[in-house]
């Protein structure tokens, strides 16, 4: 049941993605896109490849780092379960990749699952820290029009789409930070554990018996999870490792930009700047942190598009380049994750539907406990 449900997902993810790419699409003119398409020297292509696979490999040793105060890895170890979250992502739908690392490391090192969850969400407030970063400088070299807007078939972008996706990451980093301030230290932390532990008594109306219920059954469990993802985030107390992350971080996003100059050697009719480039990245990261198909299809090409247009790149040209860097950009993690599950001979079937299923038995193994 599990197979036909995982072959049923499968499928449901890539004709998502074709529709995608089909709508996004559909009202370029077919003839100049693919005539541009062809033009381009895919020799540049080559780098571009070669550089987003290392970006992966400073992604695992970071990872491998934040990952040191819950578990020990290898490099291969922490490498091969954050590709196949990678593909995972890039072909299903839901973001179930975010839950293979977790998942993975249950089950084959009996890693507490919301501990390495909490470190996959500690990789994103690094990235969410760079990418602001940038797009502050950005912001500041940038004038972008407040009347351009690109659609791409319903999809729209704007400067207004952009500032406010801009507030919400800026939101979410603020709230990311400030829960991992809260349950890292132990003062703060155990205010919280008390008052969490102490709320069944505001119900006052309940029982005795009743609120010792609510508190076995809701507020240890509760505690439970914030302890072990206390423990996730154990690495940001250490203040090296935070700045090797963020080193790390930097490094990887700017060699991320990097394959986008990379890529416009080989596009004819493009000249833009690093600068400009590295602000189109960061604009794609903003339009894309919008909800979309599996792979982004349409939201990566309207915010690329709309980049490229600010900086007057002829639209048909932008069309093509952003089609062609988003493939390379999705090729890259999907063939490694699957050469990762061919090495590792980690069934996606089992590993497809864990995170709910792990998540439920943390729970209810902290409520026995």
């Amino acid at each position: 049941m599990k197979g036909k449900k995982l072959v049923l997902s499968l499928i449901v993810g890539l004709v998502i993605s074709g529709l995608g790419l089909y709508f996004s699409f559909r009202k370029v003119q077919f003839e100049p896109l693919m005539n541009y398409i062809v033009s381009i020297n895919y020799w540049w292509t080559l780098p571009a490849l070669g550089m987003a696979m290392i970006s992966f490999f400073l992604r695992a040793w970071r990872w491998r780092v934040i990952m040191g105060s819950v578990e020990r890895l290898g490099f291969w170890e922490a490498y091969h379960p954050m590709m196949i979250g990678f593909m995972m992502n890039c072909i299903l739908p839901g973001r179930v990749g975010e839950l293979a690392r977790p998942a993975i490391l249950k089950r084959r090192k009996n890693v507490p699952f919301f501990q390495t969850l909490a470190t996959v969400a500690a990789e994103r407030a690094f990235d969410l820290i760079i990418l602001l970063s940038l797009f502050a400088v950005v912001t500041a070299y940038v004038q972008i029009d407040p009347n351009l807007e690109v659609a791409v078939d319903q999809y729209t972008i704007s400067s207004k789409v952009l500032q406010n996706a801009a507030t919400a990451m800026t939101r979410l980093s603020i709230v990311l930070i400030a829960g991992i301030i809260l349950v890292s230290f132990e003062f703060s932390r155990g205010l919280m554990e008390r008052i969490i532990l102490a709320s069944p008594s505001i119900l006052f109306f309940l029982s005795l018996d009743a609120q010792e219920k609510v508190r076995q059954k809701i507020c240890l469990p509760i505690v439970g999870i914030m302890n072990g993802i206390a423990q996730g985030f154990g690495a940001i107390k250490d203040f090296g490792k935070v700045l090797l992350c963020l080193g790390i971080s930097l490094a990887l996003w700017s060699l991320l930009a990097g394959t986008y100059f990379v890529m416009v050697q080989g596009c004819p009719g493009i000249s833009m700047s690093a600068l400009e480039l590295t602000a189109m990245m960061v604009i794609i990261c903003f339009a894309i942190s919008l909800p979309s198909a599996p792979g982004f299809w349409g939201l990566w090409e309207a915010g690329g598009i709309f980049a490229m247009v600010l900086f007057g790149v002829p639209r048909d040209e932008a069309a093509g380049f952003t089609l062609v860097n988003h493939v390379i950009q999705l090729i890259v993690p999907i063939i490694l994750g699957l050469i990762s599950v061919v090495m590792t001979g980690v069934s996606i079937r089992q590993i497809s539907s864990a995170g709910e299923e792990l998540a439920e038995n943390n729970i209810q193994t902290t409520e026995r406990g």
